[in-house]
């Protein structure tokens, strides 16, 4: 049985000892490197992550109060892994470390060196090494502050009687902080009055700059990470932001719709008062519960983008965190699913069916909706029939910045665009550096202008294209008035991410999960697992996929097909286990994978993924 529980003497039993940290170098250290024989006598928390994981976002700050409550004894690592080509630059690294308040000692791992070492099949996996240097817990996933909480607390009194303890500080060195007027900048409009709006995200504030960019008008928010409304406002990392139509702001109040991402919550700004309010979410992150509903009762999970799209009549949401649009009606304050299904992938069709995978820019134009998904590195668009399409993107793992037809073209993890007066777009190529174009008259893909700093969106202003150069912190004019694109033939990349064997015929795939101590799995009120599969290519598998509530399942590999992707989606409902308690508390940890899988005749017939605990199976 593969959901059973595992105990501290299997942990013992298992006795796997860590391997070495190995990478390029390390940052938050002092410029030292650290060695898990430095780390004797602490608790050490690994945590595989590349930056571009909207997971991996998300699990870094779960860390947050562990770190902090455990701060004499456990050292957490992060073991950058990364699966783009620019996140293996170093100074993109330093760069996301400092954006997203990364406080611990991180590995610059480029070459998965370390990951390969641990085995490490997803982002994000945490890897929990006691004392003693010895592996006892792995997680994949979000949802594991409390089984860790409890390792570790277990961790703490077995060792501090055993005298192999060690109290006192870890590696961490804190950088020197850089002041800049903006810091992170992610999306920018042109308000009625000709002024630009900023999501200046690393300051947790939007900033009204002139027309020209630079001369700050004024500011909302003080600066202090946090959700308070009024006028003394504050937000976390706020990104996207979207102007309301007049009529409608005139109705609610409010101006500007502002996607507050670390807080998972939509804010309401009145430009005449300056006055900020809560408009939908609940402050808590989004796990499964329901999306449709009153606009504050229903969690939101990492609104990265926000856009009024007049054919639904509402605010279009890019909820990075789960793979979907959501959709905001202001003057009913009502929240609905507008397309996904929460599985991260390629997959165009009916809305409520396709596939996306980390949306992070929408532009509307008229009946068309359209969207940058920048895990696939794919430009799509919704139409007003509620059907999606894929006009550049060739899946997960395929990237890259060559132009011409736009089935042969690649981008690498997009976050903006923007739609131009003739009725093309440009995309924010983020990991590009670039700024590109796509003209949907003749399906071709051009090159703006390069060698940006991360552009995550653009605005319009006079005709000429602003762009929120991120890395840089600053708004920039790349595009001269008048200058013709360019087409790049660049090269194609594929994630370097090793692939899992696998045999064809039958192949047992098994969702490995441990209830944290004190809970169960709770089927009193239904299933509380839920396994979903499905493959790229389609064909790929023969039987198994679909919906099912067990965490294993038979699958039927097709043969002919060398390569491909098995996309997985396991979720789990922990509640307490005392019977004592009328209503149980219960708790959902949810892990995607996109699994690279390599057939060969004869292959391995079981595929495990670890979602919690250790693999004593």
């Amino acid at each position: 049985m593969l959901t059973s529980v595992v105990t501290t003497a299997q942990r013992r039993r298992a006795r796997v000892r860590a391997p070495e940290l190995v990478g390029r170098g390390w940052l938050n250290t002092g410029g030292e490197d650290v060695k898990l024989a430095d780390l004797r006598g602490k608790v050490v928390l690994l945590d595989f992550w590349t930056f571009c994981c909207i997971n991996c976002l998300h699990v870094l700050d779960e860390l947050r109060p562990l770190e902090a409550e455990f701060a004499d004894v456990l050292v957490t690592i992060g073991a950058h892994s990364p699966k783009f080509v620019h996140e293996a630059d170093p100074d993109a690294l330093a760069a996301a470390v400092e954006r997203y308040e990364v406080d611990h000692p991180v590995l610059d791992d480029p070459e998965l060196t370390t990951w390969q070492a641990y085995a490490v099949k997803a982002w994000p996996t945490l890897v929990v090494v006691d004392p003693e240097g010895y592996v006892v817990h792995v997680a994949a996933g979000e949802g594991h502050l409390d089984a860790l909480r409890q390792v570790i607390t277990e961790l703490v009194a077995e060792h501090e009687a055993k005298g192999t303890l060690h109290r006192g500080h870890g590696p961490y060195v804190a950088p020197e902080p850089v002041a800049t007027e903006l810091r992170f900048p992610s999306k920018a409009v042109l308000t009625s009055a000709g002024t630009l709006l900023v999501a200046d995200s690393a300051h947790h504030r939007v900033v009204e700059l002139e027309r020209d960019g630079e001369t700050v008008v004024r500011s909302f928010g003080t600066g202090e990470r946090g959700r308070q409304d009024g006028l003394e406002a504050t937000f976390s990392e706020p990104a996207g932001l979207a102007l309301l139509p007049g009529e409608v702001a005139a109705k609610v109040g409010y101006h500007v719709v502002v996607a507050d991402t670390v807080n998972h919550l939509l804010r309401g700004l009145d430009l005449d008062s300056g006055e900020v309010t809560t408009i939908a979410g609940t402050g808590e992150q989004w796990r499964g519960g329901e999306t449709d509903g009153p606009a504050g009762e229903i969690e939101l999970t990492s609104p990265w983008d926000v856009e009024w799209w007049e054919p639904a009549g509402g605010i279009a949401i890019a909820l990075a965190g789960n793979h979907t649009l959501g959709l905001f009606d202001p003057v009913t304050k009502q929240l609905s699913r507008l397309a996904g299904t929460t599985v991260e992938g390629l997959n165009d069709g009916p809305a409520l069916e396709a596939f996306f995978a980390q949306t992070s820019g929408l532009a509307a134009d008229g009946d068309r909706l359209w969207l940058v998904d920048s895990e696939t590195s794919a430009l799509r668009w919704l139409d007003a029939d509620r059907t999606v399409h894929t006009a550049i993107g060739k899946g997960l793992f395929e990237f890259g910045h060559r132009d011409g037809q736009a089935d042969q073209a690649l981008l690498q993890h997009p976050l903006g665009v923007t739609v131009l007066p003739d009725g093309s777009v440009a995309i924010s190529d983020t990991y590009n550096g670039a700024l590109r174009r796509y003209d949907p008259s003749t399906d071709e893909v051009s090159t703006l202008a390069t060698g940006i700093a991360e552009p995550s969106g653009a605005v319009l202003v006079d005709g000429e294209l602003v762009v929120v150069a991120s890395a840089a912190h600053r708004l920039d004019r790349p595009v001269a008035p008048g200058v013709a694109a360019e087409l790049v033939s660049g090269q194609a990349h594929k994630v370097r991410r090793p692939p899992s064997d696998i045999g064809t015929g039958e192949l047992e795939l098994a969702i490995v999960f441990t209830p944290p101590a004190g809970t169960k799995l709770d089927d009193r009120y239904g299933p509380s697992t839920r396994l979903e599969v499905t493959s790229s290519p389609p064909e790929l598998l023969l039987d198994g996929a679909g919906v099912t509530t067990e965490l294993t399942r038979t699958l039927r590999i097709a043969e002919g097909f060398p390569e491909g992707v098995l996309h997985v989606v396991a979720q789990a409902a922990s509640c307490t286990d005392d019977p004592s308690v009328e209503h149980p508390v219960c708790r959902l940890t949810r892990q995607d994978w996109g699994v690279p899988v390599r057939v060969t005749a004869g292959g391995p017939s079981r595929l495990p993924l670890m979602m919690g605990g250790l693999d004593d199976v």
